[in-house]
């Protein structure tokens, strides 16, 4: 189904559009499946997705972001007030005058403010409907910092349910959302779940081999950490493996090349991958943690006493040998506020099994990690209860089984025993990382059962099949709610 007379949206995002992927998204599937033109505006940073940036049908405008760090010495109230209105001024701006007039505005929330009072009056302004995208609520993020009883929390609270009533349609992440959206703010919104586009899928092997070999500078620089892989990085450069362009590397940490054959070392590491916005409602120190467990124990199960330095583990994991408990290596990809604190952290720490890795990647070559990867671990836990990690979803369409910090509606997204395990402590999840990668890799059947899952619960869930059931829909009867009986046809 598509809407007849091809039409123009826009997407809204305050924020970071490379680190908005829901919303990236939204702007290929209104181009490609409903055949609009898409507008997106958005703050300046990360770059999309390649598929955005090549789309003939997409048009990025980015705003500046603010910055009013000398005010900040000031006044905090005050930055928070000038930086919110030159923001609500921009976005008028570029909603009323930089871009064409669109059929719709289609906003991300949170945040809240000031970005619904602008689409709002954007949209009356330009005759244009409005739909919001509720990825959570902006004032239990806030409280997260301030306390629910904060006066700019409730302040916040009363704006996102003013201006979110105003909408002309809606759409939510889960159903326990679409239930409070519904019975406490009197707005009746559509499920859209998280689903991964068809760039996320399992690597091959191949697709492996070339990403580890891009990686390996980035697994090599530990930026002072001394672990079993700046110290194995030495044998493979002595190799010969590393000289040269890291593209032609026929050994790395994970993979081998043997006359134009690849395959998987033996005796390689787990690799565990986690994405992070490095912020509060993310308890990084609880992986730490489980990471310093897990390393005591797969230690500890190591006889030969020739293995307590690190120094020595490397020489007899380069000759081949391996334990009951593999090394782990835990990539952790993302940016945001805490990240210095942890890696400051993560240097301290004397592991001898466990390594960590911090990275941001391109778009491109993050759906080959989590094909990648072993195993995926997700730490958010939702400031509202109400919405769920798209990291996890992204990781599913890869074929990747997770381990998650569990809420409450995440069970609507990880099923325990068949795509995942949830943990409440750093010792569960310790404890799920032993269960998980006894054996590691051959005589691991609890990871293959998890993974197998996965792949088979999750290998025809994708983004554009979910979109065009349920958003495409709610967004033709917004807009044809607003144009004359002749526009209001639609042809399959």
């Amino acid at each position: 189904m598509k809407i007849k007379n091809k039409g123009r949206a826009a997407v809204v995002v305050l924020g970071d559009i490379g680190r908005s992927p829901r919303m990236q998204y939204h702007a290929l599937s209104l181009a490609n499946q409903a055949h609009m033109e898409v507008d997106i505006i958005a703050n300046g940073g990360t770059d999309p997705h390649m598929a955005v940036i090549e789309n003939q049908s997409i048009h990025l405008y980015k705003m500046r972001t603010i910055h009013l760090r000398r005010l900040s010495n000031i006044s905090s109230m005050l930055v928070l007030v000038l930086k919110t209105l030159i923001q609500f001024f921009q976005l008028i701006w570029f909603l009323c005058v930089k871009i064409p007039r669109p059929d719709i505005f289609i906003v991300q929330n949170p945040p809240s403010v000031p970005t619904l009072a602008a689409v709002k009056l954007a949209s009356w302004f330009r005759s244009s409907k409005f739909v919001i995208d509720w990825h959570n609520f902006g004032y239990t993020l806030l409280g997260l910092s301030h306390g629910r009883s904060h006066p700019v929390v409730k302040i916040y609270h009363w704006f996102e349910f003013f201006f979110g009533r105003m909408a002309d349609g809606a759409l939510c992440v889960t159903k326990a959302m679409k239930h409070e959206l519904d019975q406490n703010w009197g707005i009746k919104a559509t499920v859209l779940y998280d689903q991964p586009p068809e760039f996320f899928h399992p690597t091959t092997l191949e697709e492996k081999h070339e990403l580890f070999c891009r990686l390996q500078k980035d697994l090599g620089h530990s930026h002072g950490i001394v672990d079993y892989i700046s110290l194995g990085m030495q044998g493979l450069n002595d190799s010969g493996a590393s000289k040269g362009n890291e593209s032609d590397s026929k050994d790395t940490l994970f993979s081998t090349k043997v006359d134009h054959e690849i395959c998987l070392k033996p005796n390689r590491p787990a690799l565990v991958v986690s994405s992070t916005s490095w912020t509060s409602d993310e308890d990084f120190g609880m992986l730490l943690e489980a990471a310093i467990l897990y390393d005591r124990h797969a230690a500890a199960a190591i006889k030969d006493d020739d293995l307590i330095e690190v120094e020595m583990l490397w020489k007899h994991i380069s000759n081949g040998k391996q334990y009951l408990y593999p090394r782990l290596l835990f990539i952790i990809t993302g940016k945001g506020p805490e990240r210095e604190k942890y890696e400051n952290q993560i240097k301290k720490l004397q592991l001898k099994r466990v390594a960590f890795r911090t990275m941001w990647l391109s778009a491109e070559d993050y759906p080959l990690l989590l094909g990648s990867a072993d195993l995926g671990v997700c730490l958010h836990t939702s400031s509202s209860g109400l919405d769920l990690p798209m990291k996890v979803v992204d990781m599913f369409g890869c074929g990747l089984p997770v381990c998650a910090v569990s809420f409450s509606c995440i069970e609507e997204l990880v099923k325990v025993g068949t795509n995942g395990l949830l943990f409440s402590n750093s010792s569960e999840l310790a404890d799920e990382l032993l269960l998980l990668f006894k054996g590691f890799p051959d005589n691991n059947s609890d990871l293959k059962l998890l993974r197998d899952g996965t792949l088979t619960s999750w290998s025809s869930a994708r983004w554009a099949t979910k979109w065009e059931e349920h958003a495409l829909p709610l967004i033709e009867k917004v807009i044809s709610s607003s144009r004359g009986p002749e526009s209001r046809q639609v042809k399959a």
